[in-house]
């Protein structure tokens, strides 16, 4: 049974037999072709016979490995890898067909190679996920043929591998290269070093005119015989907190990925920039309720921490509540923060429905509301009107867009700020606003 199971006639053998009924066919008319459609069946068989022991005596005569990282980066290409090794003492003609998980509904999947006898060859395809989760590979098929070509012998290996998809860690290093100083350029600003009172000590120096009389050094003055005062700086490892709004609003797809998977991809990456400039990372998720939640910290397991949160994070399709949000805020922020709000507002009338909470939010924290243009509509708008309908689709998108502006000046106008970006440069717009305020001493 196993033999049968294994045993695949090729395209090359159905040809030749089809020749051969056409020749049967023909040979009514023309005798003589009878004759040669007969020893065509003889050379079929014999072929078939030859292909038969060369494909089939022996074991172990093929061998493939499926190679896949240990994770894959979600909206990213990841790539996968497919050793093989002939043990024939032939050339070989590969074609493999791998199971890949349901969630790419990719069904026509064949690579195609040849093999030197007795030889090696690696070959890859890259696969790009658009959902964090589970991602199960199946069978990897690899039916090889010689050079006859008649029949074809499956080879099956690497049943059942499961590999986690997270968010978009593959971006984390191209990103690392916004977090140098001389990003402060591209606003005009100048890095200068304040004085502080935090308990950050920095040096004991002579007292001058101005100077806090609470900072003076009794124990170095009495030594000197002259007014000495400690110098603090100010504390640099202050507080960064992302928060995704994980409700209905941000379902919204954008080139296979949700407003959702962007604005995770968005917070691993300004997290781990974030750690690198010595502050401290932190996140929370909502919708009905405030979950995943992730103290910002320093510590060295801080990026696990938030990678396992955000590979977590799935949205519930509810309204999200903002005042669970102040309310958790509240609480759990006790020292002023920064806080990264990715969400969306498609209307005035949807950001005023939450503006109380975003300004109470605002009041004791460093508040900045990142929300997305709709790059559909701005489509419409640009787009030359050919009839009615055009002209009334295009009004329509233009009023949209107008109103996405009409949102950041009333934000602006109770000193609320906000990032308002396409998905494929939310991060870069995200970095650029955190080394602005880190720059201005904003916070």
């Amino acid at each position: 049974m196993n033999f049968f199971k294994a045993l695949y006639l090729e395209s090359r053998f159905f040809q030749v037999g089809i020749l051969i009924v056409v020749l049967f066919g023909f040979s009514y008319f023309v005798p003589f072709l009878f004759n040669f459609a007969q020893m065509l069946i003889l050379v079929l068989l014999s072929f078939l016979f030859i292909d038969l022991l060369i494909l089939f005596i022996g074991k172990q005569k093929f061998l493939a490995n499926r190679i896949v990282p240990d994770k894959l980066s979600n909206g990213d290409q990841n790539n996968i890898e497919i050793e093989l090794e002939n043990n024939y003492p032939i050339k070989t003609f590969c074609s493999i067909i791998d199971e890949l998980p349901e969630q790419f509904q990719i069904r026509d999947f064949k690579l195609k190679c040849k093999l030197a006898p007795k030889s090696p060859k690696t070959i890859s395809y890259q696969l790009r996920p658009t959902q964090r989760g589970e991602y199960h590979f199946g069978d990897l098929n690899v039916y090889v043929s010689s050079i006859i070509g008649l029949v074809s012998k499956r080879y099956a290996f690497d049943s059942d591998t499961m590999v986690p998809t997270y968010p978009s860690f593959k971006q984390l290093r191209k990103f690392e290269l916004l977090n140098i100083n001389k990003n402060a350029i591209e606003f005009g600003l100048k890095k200068i070093r304040r004085i502080g009172h935090t308990m950050e000590f920095e040096q004991i120096k002579d007292y001058v005119l101005g100077d806090d009389l609470r900072t003076i050094n009794w124990k170095a003055t009495a030594k000197k015989n002259s007014l000495m005062v400690n110098q603090f700086q100010d504390e640099k490892s202050q507080p960064i907190y992302s928060i995704i709004d994980k409700g209905r609003v941000m379902q919204m797809p954008f080139e296979g990925l949700s407003l959702l998977d962007y604005a995770i991809n968005s917070a691993l990456i300004i997290s781990n920039v974030v750690l690198k400039k010595q502050d401290k990372a932190g996140l929370f998720s909502f919708s009905k309720r405030v979950e995943n939640v992730v103290f910002a910290e320093r510590r060295s397991s801080q990026m696990r921490m938030i990678l396992e949160a955000l590979y977590n994070i799935k949205t519930d399709l509810f309204e999200s509540d903002f005042s669970r949000l102040y309310t958790e805020v509240k609480q759990n922020i006790t020292q002023r923060s920064l806080i990264f709000l990715y969400t969306n507002f498609e209307t005035l009338d949807g950001l005023h429905r939450q503006l109380s909470y975003l300004k109470a939010i605002a009041k004791n924290h460093l508040l900045v509301i990142i929300f997305f243009n709709n790059t559909e509509l701005e489509l419409l708008t640009k787009n030359k009107a050919q009839n009615i309908k055009d002209v009334y689709d295009k009004a329509i998108a233009e009023k949209f867009a107008f109103e996405k502006r009409l949102i950041v000046s009333e934000l602006k106008k109770y000193g609320i700020y906000s990032i308002l970006t396409t998905p494929d440069r939310l991060t870069v717009d995200t970095i650029n606003k955190y080394l602005e305020i880190k720059s201005r001493g904003m916070l």
